[in-house]
């Protein structure tokens, strides 16, 4: 997104109906992408990828799922609101000094996020469960979205 810090790896959604996620998958599969599962996160599956796609994050996402409704929401939001996204921009930046690790620094910008979904319009108990999501992740140390 133009004007947001970001570190340089593309997050590449994969949108499909439910019923065509094991379609979609093993067709990432024939060129090298590797299934890890949904790792805690309803409606996505994650994929390790190769090295000639690197680096990415690849997903394959249910349409409709909360998942792709959070992802689009920060999109849409911050293209919206260029004050917004220097402030996200801003707690990055500081949580990537800060963070000892991909999951604190998921945890250390998670406030500025539950603002930007709730001017999204996602409801509480939306956010929460993104917010659970997000906590589960840090908990484990390894990256978020």
């Amino acid at each position: 997104m133009p004007g947001l810090a970001a570190k340089p790896i593309i997050d590449v959604d994969v949108v499909v109906e439910a019923a065509d996620a094991e379609p979609a998958s093993r067709a990432l599969a024939h060129i090298g992408f590797e299934a890890r599962g949904d790792l805690d996160v309803p409606g996505r599956i994650a994929f390790f990828t190769p090295e000639r796609f690197a680096p990415s994050n690849t997903y394959v996402m249910t349409d409709g799922s909360l998942a792709l409704r959070n992802h689009l929401a920060v999109r849409d939001v911050l293209r919206a609101d260029s004050a917004l996204r220097d402030e996200y921009a801003a707690a990055k930046r500081q949580a990537a000094i800060s963070a000892g690790n991909p999951g604190e620094y998921l945890v250390l910008k998670s406030g500025v996020l539950d603002r930007i979904l709730c001017l999204a319009g996602l409801s509480a108990e939306e956010r929460a469960q993104v917010a659970e999501v997000n906590r589960s992740i840090a908990a484990r140390g390894v990256k978020g979205d």
